[in-house]
């Protein structure tokens, strides 16, 4: 694995990203996000992810390393947070009950995690070390976007899950954005991790659901026009000069 990374960066986080989507929509399509058998695939990606990185010491490279220093300049509590408790706009009504409902909440923070790492870290990254920052962020949040077309092979409606794309793209260019600019990946882990778990709780009204996705792509454009706007960062700086480990 060591030496694919460092020969193949790019194709090192592709394979992660096809590993995540036929594993986990496989398995997603068979027992639901509430087994154990998805908590077990999802804690084992966790551990792989989390061994790589501490073993290799890229928590700087990632942006693990901490938390940012200038929270202010990314409004991270504005657009971010508020658009992270979406799900549950109309109201709470767990999908699950019991030992089945903690099984799925605690795959969903872990979701969180994942999709983070391969999506925000594994590939952007790679992308930023080749210097095509202008296509690694629109790539990276369209991947991750497209990431969602499994779950055509899992029975979810096919309108459902354009309509899941778009939002997922428009979410990606936000916490794709906010990764660059603050040179942190934990507040999107963050994010990340609340609108997957609070999913499991909305009470799934239609016309709030388009109030959300329609909320989410405006703020997707005008907060990442926003970032776009502002001036470099030194932890922006430390990436795009290379002050990366590998």
């Amino acid at each position: 694995m060591r030496k694919l990374y460092e020969k193949k960066e790019i194709l090192f986080a592709v394979l992660w990203i096809v590993a995540y989507c036929v594993i986990l929509g496989t398995i997603k399509g068979n027992f639901g996000v509430e087994s154990i058998y998805m908590l077990l695939a999802l804690a084992a990606f966790t551990a792989g992810i989390t061994a790589f990185v501490k073993v290799n010491h890229l928590e700087e490279k990632y942006g693990l390393a901490g938390w940012p220093k200038d929270m202010k300049r990314y409004l991270f509590f504005v657009p971010m947070w508020i658009l992270a408790t979406g799900n549950i706009w109309d109201g709470f009504s767990p999908s699950h009950r019991g030992f089945s409902l903690v099984c799925a909440v605690i795959s969903m923070l872990l979701v969180g995690f994942v999709e983070e790492m391969i999506f925000r870290g594994f590939l952007f990254r790679a992308m930023l070390s080749k210097d095509k920052t202008i296509v690694a962020i629109p790539v990276s949040a369209v991947t991750f976007g497209m990431g969602h077309i499994v779950n055509l092979f899992t029975g979810q409606a096919s309108f459902e899950t354009v309509m899941q794309i778009i939002f997922a793209i428009s979410w990606g260019f936000i916490l794709t954005m906010v990764c660059f600019r603050s040179g942190s990946i934990i507040p999107c882990i963050i994010a990340h991790s609340m609108i997957d778990a609070l999913s499991l709780f909305g009470a799934d009204n239609e016309i709030v659901d388009w109030i959300y996705v329609v909320t989410t792509i405006v703020v997707a454009i005008l907060y990442c026009i926003y970032l776009a706007r502002l001036h470099s960062s030194k932890a922006e700086e430390d990436v795009l000069v290379g002050k990366k480990n590998s």
